[in-house]
């Protein structure tokens, strides 16, 4: 299940709550119990680095593109 975090606009405080997607939104905040917690957008944890897959398996050589094997033209 997702885990979404919420900011309390009352206290400030932040709380991270793991519900389903179907779920209603939460209004009360678990710290205060005010009725003013918001959904936050918060980064994701999942990064692309390095050379990875495209670029070794999907992405064109730089001579290919160029006019090197496979261009299709003529060899006169």
């Amino acid at each position: 299940m997702p885990l979404y975090e919420y900011g309390c606009q009352a206290c400030g405080k932040r709380s991270e709550i793991v519900q389903k997607f179907s779920d209603p939104v939460e209004t009360v905040c678990p710290q205060c119990g005010k009725p003013a917690l918001e959904k936050l957008i918060s980064s994701t944890s999942f990064a692309l680095k390095g050379g990875g897959w495209y670029a070794s398996d999907y992405k064109k050589p730089a001579s290919e593109s160029k006019g090197g094997k496979g261009n299709g033209g003529s060899s006169t």
